[in-house]
């Protein structure tokens, strides 16, 4: 089964919270990612950090049917054709290079680059890229940062993502500049390690009620 791309705006308005999945055991990939949509978290970012990963991202494009499964943890150039020929229809990348800039531009695969500071960020809105990742979001300086690149940087839409919780993502997402937020409290190891698709899919339900402010 084929799968386009999917442009990076429409996947971070999919839903408030994209959830960041590590996936070791390729059993878990596709019950996962059902009970995550299922949730009413559709975009799913399989982080590349394990040799099931791209395996993984597979599995779910061909058998969960509303996932729009994306690849994050992107840092080599070369990830960004195994992950779209794996089935991904989006990329998260930490941090950026020049390399994978120039990869993403060159290829039009649809990027969401990493950005900590308002260099960083600057750089890539010259790019061409205005959805940008502000990890570690916590970090980072957290949701007081990212207030405060609102105004000299406008343009720039942003999802955060590290050291996010349940109880502090409504505060990122009151932000005008932030779309939605990615986190990995959807899918605690416990739960995923016992199976129990009921728990994530519970705690994919409780992120309905948060809304972005733009």
């Amino acid at each position: 089964m084929t799968h386009i791309a999917t442009t990076i705006e429409t996947v971070l308005t999919l839903a408030p919270v994209i959830p960041v999945v590590t996936i070791a055991d390729l059993r878990h990939a596709v019950p996962l990612a059902r009970a995550l949509v299922e949730g009413g978290t559709p975009a799913i970012e399989v982080t590349l950090r394990t040799p099931t990963a791209l395996d993984a991202i597979r599995l779910i494009a061909a058998e969960v049917p509303g996932a729009v499964v994306g690849a994050g943890t992107i840092i080599e150039p070369r990830q960004i054709g195994e992950a779209l020929a794996a089935g991904a229809r989006f990329l998260v990348s930490p941090g950026t290079t020049d390399e994978l800039v120039r990869e993403a531009v060159q290829s039009g695969a649809p990027l969401l680059p990493g950005a900590a500071t308002a260099s960083e960020a600057m750089r890539l809105l010259a790019a061409g890229f205005v959805f940008q990742k502000f990890f570690p979001a916590a970090a980072a300086g957290g949701a007081p940062a990212l207030a405060s690149l609102a105004a000299p940087l406008p343009q720039i839409r942003f999802c955060p993502t590290g050291g996010i919780s349940a109880q502090d993502a409504p505060t990122y997402l009151r932000l005008k500049n932030v779309l939605c937020v990615g986190g990995s409290w959807l899918t605690p190891a416990d739960a995923v390690a016992a199976g129990d698709w009921e728990r994530v899919r519970s705690l994919a339900r409780a992120t309905a009620g948060l809304r972005p402010a733009v």
